[in-house]
Order: structure tokens, then C-alpha cells, then sequence
């Protein structure tokens, strides 16, 4: 299963990537059609979220490391945590800053919530891991 999350956190990893040059590059022309009232705040939001996403697709790669190591199972479910979370907390914030629908604000704080819980699960699971690498 490892070798699944390692994409994962490629994939999510690179799509931050190609989002944040999106809105580096090309959002810019977009927004020129938004409210001004809530252009800025729209851009911003585009911001976190493709940074945020940034972040937790590295901690999935860690996390992996981790379930590599140890075996961790509290590691996988983190990893799987990064990435629900990263769906519901960056996918909702680049939701809201192309439409401008105000709700899918609602679903940014339980892609929140889903990332402190991978991270716990996480700090556990590096609490549990052995000093030495188990064996293949």
C-alpha cells in the first residue's frame, strides 16, 4: 500500500505546484472579472490552498517513509488524512476563489479537522516507531 500513498503524495505535491502557477500566471486574468469587493480575498484564498496542499503532499511522503520503515498502520491512516484533507481544504478554497459561492467555505474547516487528526496520528505513530529499520 505504500507504494499507492507515494503517488499520492506525488500527485498531490505536483498539483500544488501546477495550481500555484496557475495563480501566479494565469488566475490573474480571471479575477479581472470578479467583484472587486472580493478579488483579493479570492486570490488569497487561492494562495493557501495550493501552499497548504504544497505542505501535505510532503507530509504524505513522510508518512510513507514512515509506513516503510515501521509498518506503521497509524502512518498509512495519516497519510490517507493528508490527502482527504488536502481534497476538502484546498479543493474548497480553489472552489470558492473560481466561483465566488460563498459555501464551500463550510467544507474548508473539515479538511482542517481531517489534518489534525492525520497529524496526531502521525506524532503517534513516530512516538511508536522503533529507532531501527524492520527488516523486508
Amino acid at each position: 500500500m505504500w507504494r499507492e500513498l507515494a503517488i499520492l503524495g506525488a500527485v498531490v505535491a505536483g498539483l500544488s505546484v501546477v495550481t500555484g502557477a496557475f495563480g501566479a500566471h494565469g488566475l490573474e486574468r480571471v479575477a479581472e472579472e470578479w467583484p472587486e469587493a472580493t478579488r483579493q480575498k479570492r486570490l488569497e484564498n487561492w494562495d493557501s490552498a495550493a501552499r497548504y496542499q504544497m505542505y501535505h503532499g510532503l507530509a504524505i511522503l513522510l508518512a510513507v517513509a514512515l509506513c516503510q520503515h515501521s509498518g506503521s498502520r497509524l502512518a498509512s491512516i495519516s497519510a490517507w488524512g493528508f490527502g482527504l484533507g488536502s481534497l476538502l481544504f484546498s479543493g474548497s478554497l480553489y472552489l470558492y476563489a473560481l466561483t465566488g459561492i460563498t459555501k464551500f467555505g463550510a467544507i474548508t474547516p473539515l479538511g482542517g479537522l481531517v489534518w489534525i487528526v492525520a497529524w496526531s496520528s502521525l506524532a503517534i505513530a513516530l512516538g511508536k516507531a522503533s529507532g531501527s529499520p524492520q527488516p523486508d
